[in-house]
């Protein structure tokens, strides 16, 4: 499993990194793939997102993103992590008390 260090400052930047990492592992277009998002939450707070792709054949690449630990892993379908980053800069998550 492959190791990085990147920078995302807005959550766009960070999506817009995921997207093109989870369609580059199956050789799907980052222009006609669309990503979906998903918020995780610890308690009352949200703590990170879940992001996954769909392709043909039921293909779901996802991957997780913690702002606790400022790291990204991802899964291919099968479930297995292929990659890791480490986010030396993160987005600040809107904390939704409720």
């Amino acid at each position: 499993m492959s190791q990085a260090v990147v920078a995302c400052a807005a959550v766009e930047d960070l999506a817009a990194f995921v997207r093109q990492v989870l369609c580059e592992r199956d050789a799907l277009d980052p222009q006609q793939t669309p990503l979906f998002r998903t918020p995780l939450r610890k308690g009352k707070r949200d703590c990170g997102l879940v992001f996954h792709v769909e392709g043909p054949r039921l293909l779901r690449n996802s991957a997780v993103w913690s702002s606790d630990d400022d790291r990204i892993i991802f899964y291919d379908s099968t479930g297995t992590r292929f990659h890791e980053v480490n986010l030396s800069e993160s987005p600040v998550l809107a904390t939704n008390a409720r």
